[in-house]
This record gives structure tokens, sequence and C-alpha cells, in this order.
């Protein structure tokens, strides 16, 4: 599904002392709220007006309509007026779905020499977005305030983080993942725990024997090979022996194969992530590389070596990031420059990074691989383009999960790298190297991350909050004193606020 075929409703709260004259007024100005938000063209999800609502029973049947609603994806609420929060209590009890508390109001600039009380009473944002405040914050509600008029930018822009962020929870929550075999033996971080990830997140992850693939690869066509192969060619840089009557095309050609048999598995199960395992491969006769890096491009969420958490939060980044500039991708710390110069991390993974994070065209290549005993496979080789990001991981705590994201900004390298067979990206973490991974590290944090260039810190954090999760964000003004005291506290507030 693409961003079109979601919606956010838009819920503007009074009450019916004023009258109808005064509720037809708020209703026009309502959806001249949701026209000028509508037609900025920067909102990833369409708006969808309801009329306004004055009553309690009115109000808890809109928010359950909501809830049940498979379009809708999130709740805007304008207290346009004065609706006195009593009547919000059931409605918020019964939804469902992320809010976002829209503190706004029909004009931009006071009209101060005709304002009356006629204008006093129907414009009371300013005091009745506040009563519903603090029922949102008696009833515990999660949700993002944005306060500001919708003609600036900065609003309609921390909107549009706050829909991205409603798009990736309701991703989670339809996402059936994929494990072809188990995760990576003796392995801690990448273990977890699957029924609560489907209790807080939403995500189904299954697992699969790998000769279950196996027998789909086999039962590939050559015409599917084939247009595969010629796809490969329109796109990237294939190495001569790779190429049409090269010593090593019958490669390339098991690499087409290995692709469209995962994507016949994935979609034949409704799959949009999935992970492999180098210790797992079955009657694969090549680790897939090509393959995962073309299915990563198209959207679907990976990490190896069994990693569901990492797949899982690719994807939903992926679904996030739709539409803008940059890419994510699977990722790991694999090793450092401390110096001379800046120092430096060079991040990579044996063969599957996702050439969203590069406007280069790849090379198509076949090397060795030095593990998982199989032939050599082939795989997309670049350097992700410079520019900021973050990179992010989850992590199960055991009561809990975290994630903890560090804000890095990707750098050419020092110098060419002609030995190194592998897609790669060079970033200066914030604060430093050293800062960011002693914070890492005492926050737990694992070696397999999604990177993204597309998504920003600021929709990270409205998943964060939508979902509940602890998120321990490593930016330029991380002290590690700071932090430490910061993770004790988290680890009381997250104790406290479980239920029994």
């Amino acid at each position: 599904m693409s961003a079109n075929d979601f919606e956010v409703w838009f819920l503007t709260g009074s009450q019916g002392l004023y009258g109808d004259d005064v509720l037809q007024q708020v209703a026009e100005q309502a959806g001249a709220v949701v026209r000028q938000l509508e037609s900025s063209g920067d909102l990833p999800v369409r708006i969808v007006q309801k009329p306004v609502l004055t009553s309690a029973s009115a109000i808890h049947e809109a928010c359950l309509a909501a809830t049940a609603s498979p379009a809708c994806v999130g709740v805007i609420a304008w207290m346009h007026t004065f609706s006195p929060a009593k009547a919000w209590i059931g409605g918020l009890s019964a939804l469902g779905k992320p809010l976002l508390h829209l503190h706004t109001q029909a004009n931009l600039s006071l009209p101060w020499h005709d304002i009356d009380m006629n204008f006093m009473n129907l414009n009371q944002a300013a005091h009745g977005d506040r009563e519903f405040a603090f029922i949102e914050t008696r009833m515990r509600i999660r949700r993002k305030t944005v306060v500001g008029h919708c003609s600036q930018p900065e609003t309609r822009m921390r909107i549009a983080s706050w829909m991205r962020a409603a798009r990736g929870w309701h991703e989670a929550h339809q996402l059936r993942l994929v494990r072809f075999g188990d995760n990576m033996r003796d392995v801690a971080v990448t273990e977890g725990d699957k029924v609560e990830a489907q209790i807080r997140f939403g995500v189904s992850v299954n697992t699969y024997g790998v000769n279950d693939l196996v027998s789909v690869v086999d039962g590939v066509s050559d015409a599917e090979i084939d247009t595969l192969v010629k796809q490969y060619h329109d796109a990237y840089d294939v190495q001569a022996g790779l190429q049409t009557g090269g010593e090593r095309h019958d490669s390339l050609r098991y690499a087409a194969r290995i692709e469209a048999a995962l994507r016949c598995f994935l979609d034949d199960g409704e799959s949009n992530a999935f992970t492999t395992n180098f210790e797992d491969l079955g009657g694969l006769r090549q680790l897939p590389g090509l393959a995962v890096q073309r299915l990563m491009a198209d959207g679907y969420g990976f990490a190896g070596e069994g990693d569901w958490k990492t797949a899982a939060l690719v994807r939903i980044l992926k679904v996030m990031g739709e539409g803008l500039s940059g890419g994510t991708s699977f990722m790991e710390d694999y090793t450092y420059h401390f110096g001379p110069g800046r120092p430096r991390v060079l991040g990579a993974h044996m063969l599957e990074v996702c050439p969203s994070i590069t406007t280069a065209t790849p090379s198509c290549e076949v090397h060795p691989l030095g593990i998982g005993g199989r032939e050599d496979p082939v795989r997309l080789v670049f350097t992700a383009d410079s520019g900021p990001g973050f990179v992010v991981g989850l992590l199960d705590l055991g009561d809990r999960f975290r994630l903890v994201a560090n804000d890095i900004r990707i750098v050419e390298p020092d110098e060419p790298l002609p030995n190194l067979p592998v897609a790669r990206a060079v970033w200066e973490p914030a604060p430093s190297l050293a800062t960011s991974a002693e914070a890492w590290m005492t926050a737990g944090g694992p070696h397999h991350t999604a990177l993204s260039t597309a998504v920003s810190m600021e929709t990270l954090v409205d998943f964060a909050t939508i979902s509940g999760v602890e998120l321990v964000h490593i930016d330029a003004a991380t002290k590690i004193d700071q932090l430490v005291k910061e993770l004790r506290w988290d680890q009381l507030y997250y104790k406290l606020a479980q239920p029994l």
C-alpha cells in the first residue's frame, strides 16, 4: 500500500453552548485548516475532515470508527472553541490509533481593531486546547503536540513527521517477517522475545526452513532469470566476467534465480521483511547478496544472521521514508579509523547493503566471501552518498525494548577502497567517535543497525512515542555522565509504567 491509500482523520471539538451559527463557523474554519494543510503538498498522508464533535457519544463513536478503519493511520484533534474535556474520556479510552494534538487557530494574526466578544467566543483554542491537554495528561495518553498556524512551514513539517511515524506504526501492525533459519549461533543481541514484539509493535515473526526457499529457487524459469539479468545490465555496471558469455555468467543467473524465488516466497506469504543466516544455507549455492540488496531497494526489510528486530526496523523506516530523498539500509559498524584526521566509522556488511543510500551507479561484481562454504556470491558494490542521517538499533532488554539512535554525517572515504568488494558507508558519529561508541555500548546498542538518510530524527522520536518504547538518542550534546543518569531514570520509569 502506498501513502495514497491511507488517511488521517481531523476531529474538531466544540460544544452546543454557542448555538448552530457558531458551530457552522467552527466547521467552516476547520475545513479551511484542512484545505490549507492538504494544499501545501507537504503532507505524506491525506487528511479527512470529520463533523464537529459536541457530545461524549459523538466523540466516542468517532474514536471507535477511527480505530476500526483500516485506512485511518491516526487522528488529529483540535479544540477550536472550548470542548469540555470530560466528554473526551470515553473516546480517548477507546482510541487505538496514534494521536496528534494540533494547537492552532483559524486566524494567523489578531484583527486588533475588530475584536469583539463574538470573535472571542469563536476563537478559544488558546484555552480550549489546554483543557484537552489536561485530560490527555491525566489519562496518560501518548501523543504529539504541535503548536503553530497551518500556514507556517514548521507546523506542517512537524505534522508530516508525525504522519510518517503513524504510517510506520500502522505498517508494524501489518508486518509479517520471514526468518529463513534461526539466528547466528551463540549470538546474544540478535535474540529476542518475538511474542512480546508482536504485543508491543504488532510485527509477526515466523521461521521457515531455508530449503523451503530452495524448492522455490529450483522452480524459477529461465524466462524469469532472463528478465532479471537484463534488468541488471540496464541498471548496473556489470563486471565483465558476469556478462553474457563471461566465465562467471552462471553466477549472475543463479543470483537472479534467488531473487525471483525470494520475491515469490515473500509475496505469496504477504511478507515485507526477512532474514537470512550464512550458517544455515541448506541447498542454496550462494549466500543471497544481490537479491537482498535489490529487495531492500524496493522497500523490503532485511537483516543478516537471523536478526529479525533489525529487519523489522529497516522495513518500518522504509515505509516512514517513502517519497523522501535518501534511503534506508541494513548496516553494521564494521571497523574504525581513529586517525590521523577526524575519527570515522567504516560501516558495511558481508554483502547486504541497500543501494537506496547512493545515487551513483553500483557495480555488479562477484568475489569470494570466505564464510558460509558456498559459491562466490554476486553483490552490488558502491559507496554511500555524503550527507546527514542516523543509525538506529533495536534491542530486547528482557523486560522491555529499547531503541538506540546516533546522529551521523556520511562522508567520503579518506582514500579509495579498491580492494573492499562490498558496499559501504563512511561516517562521523556525533558528538565524536569515542563518545558515541561509549554511549552506544553503555546503552547496550546492537552491532546491527538501520541506517537512514531519508527519515528525520523527529519522525523516529514520534514513532518511539507512539509505540511507548524507550529511545536513547546520541547527538552532538551527549555527555556520558548525563547519559548514565538518563538510563537509570529510564530504568525506573519503564519499570513503574509496566502493567501488572
